[in-house]
């Protein structure tokens, strides 16, 4: 990671195919959620920089993406499930 005007960025690297094609490492495809055939926007700005961004999904695509859980559970249940597993990802990653 680095920061330039306070800013944090990491720069990630691929190699180009013959194809003209890239590949997105793992992390950047996870922490999107990315899966095969998802679709990226490429962004490129007057100064050169390119960024590539997911796709929003309209709202009508990602509709009940995430099946409802059973049984339903609180907004309490929900918040203490979400917060065990963030404290367990983070003493996995040693942050």
């Amino acid at each position: 990671m680095q920061v330039v005007d306070n800013t944090l960025y990491r720069d990630y690297e691929s190699s180009v195919s013959p194809k003209g094609q890239i590949t997105l490492p793992h992390d950047m495809r996870q922490r999107w959620g990315m899966k095969p055939k998802d679709t990226v926007t490429i962004r490129v700005f007057e100064d050169g920089h390119v960024a590539v961004l997911p796709k929003d999904a309209s709202f009508l695509e990602s509709y009940r993406a995430i099946p409802a859980l059973h049984p339903p559970r609180t907004f309490e249940e929900i918040r203490a499930v979400a917060w065990e597993e963030h404290t367990q990802e983070v003493a996995h990653k040693g942050v």
